[in-house]
């Protein structure tokens, strides 16, 4: 049975495999809009690299995307956006509803699964 109280940053955090940071790091790309990842470094009050490994957590989510944008005299850096709040509504109730229907599917087979072990 599930106990205790709920909030939605622990709902996202257990559908999507996120961690504190992560969410933390959504957050900030929600309110100030895209940036690098220093920038959110500095914000988050952590290293730089700290910040990415953060951004490819959520890269893999598809909760957060990269632009290049390129440097006058070569070179490039990336600038991430988060995805709107939205869709991330979205993401998490099409999460839940697909983890829904395979345990009630899994249920109307435990009798048989129960005498099988």
């Amino acid at each position: 049975m599930i106990h205790g109280d709920f909030n939605c940053s622990d709902i996202a955090k257990c559908v999507l495999g996120l961690k504190n940071l992560d969410l933390e790091t959504y957050k900030l790309l929600v309110s100030h809009g895209q940036m690098t990842a220093e920038k959110l470094g500095e914000l988050l009050g952590r290293e730089r690299s700290t910040a990415y490994r953060s951004l490819q957590n959520l890269m893999s989510c598809q909760l957060v995307y990269r632009e290049t944008n390129t440097i006058e005299g070569g070179g490039y850096y990336y600038v991430y956006s988060a995805l709107d709040p939205c869709k991330l509504k979205e993401m998490i109730k099409g999460n839940i509803d697909t983890w829904y229907e395979k345990m009630n599917s899994m249920i109307e087979n435990i009798e048989s699964e129960i005498l099988e072990s």
